[in-house]
């Protein structure tokens, strides 16, 4: 997007550009959270139980040194949630990845070849649809507790979601590729190029995937909202994160039971966190396919 472009863009949606300044704002911030945050929020000996469930600094009863307060351990909610931010971001954007690297190679497939190649995707797609998130994360659970105890369970808890919520949300990039496939494959430059003898491989990778990116871009954006959402409620529902890593899940999950006790900061300021960075990422999402679609331009 050219600099002309970009500022009709803005012109037009104002909103988008917001979302997308808040984005940033996040992601920096949970980039460099071991450079901002005062607390590094997994060293368990750095907690003291006498600063546990203090309210946030614009509340009676505060102390200077924790901005938000601190949670029932006496952690810094405000590193612990830079830290769980940047977890989560980590988990939406691997398991993304994971979820294209599988659904968009074997859409192309599928839409390419056709045939059994077809059919033999669908209903792979048809299995894992049918297959919950929350259910893989169960077995998967399950699976590494008993192999290899709770130990390394907790140590594998980012890498175990991300192939998790990757393999379950693949058949969406499929889909779409497959579908965005076959309108190209019908097209005359593809019946020009394998006249020509292009090989099947260099023309679905030079010439299809170059020109069925911008639904899956589209898909990717929204996708990374969906992952961190799943992450929130697997680790919300103790199938996801452990307690010593906290992730805005986790943290949600943590002060729920103080919330009706009156220390409602622990739930509600990683709640408010977790909301933002969902939103900016639909605006942006929807900015974008908007943006890529040029029956929507005249809107």
């Amino acid at each position: 997007m050219n600099t002309r472009a970009f500022a009709t863009f803005a012109a037009a949606r104002p909103g988008a550009v917001l979302a997308g300044i808040v984005l940033g704002l996040i992601a920096v911030a949970a980039f460099f959270a071991p450079l901002i945050s005062p607390q590094d929020p997994f060293d368990l000996a750095g907690f003291d139980l006498l600063d546990a469930e203090l309210p946030p600094i614009w509340q009676e009863g505060s102390d200077p040194r924790f901005v938000l307060g601190t949670d029932a351990q006496g952690r810094d909610l405000f590193s612990a949630i830079l830290y769980g931010t940047r977890i989560s971001l980590l988990v939406g954007l691997l398991a993304v990845v994971i979820q294209a690297a599988i659904g968009v190679s074997l859409g192309l497939l599928a839409g390419y070849f056709g045939g059994r190649v077809d059919s033999l995707v669908t209903r792979l797609a048809d299995i894992q649809l049918s297959l919950s998130t929350l259910m893989m994360a169960i077995i998967a659970m399950a699976l590494v507790r008993a192999g290899l105890g709770g130990e390394a369970l907790s140590r594998l808890a980012v890498p175990l979601l991300v192939i998790v919520i990757g393999l379950a949300e693949w058949p969406i990039f499929a889909r779409t590729a497959r579908a965005a496939t076959l309108v190209e494959t019908a097209k005359d430059y593809i019946r020009a190029a394998r006249a020509l003898g292009g090989s099947d491989l260099a023309i679905v990778h030079r010439h299809i995937l170059p020109n069925i990116l911008s639904p899956l871009v589209v898909i990717a954006t929204t996708q990374v909202a969906g992952a961190i959402m799943a992450e929130a409620a697997l680790s919300f529902l103790g199938l996801g994160m452990p307690v010593t890593k906290p992730s805005l899940g986790t943290l949600i999950r943590s002060g729920y039971d103080l919330m009706f006790a009156g220390t409602w900061w622990v739930t509600v300021l990683p709640g408010l966190m977790l909301i933002g960075l969902l939103i900016s990422i639909n605006v942006l999402g929807d900015a974008l396919r908007d943006w890529l679609d040029p029956r929507a331009r005249g809107r």
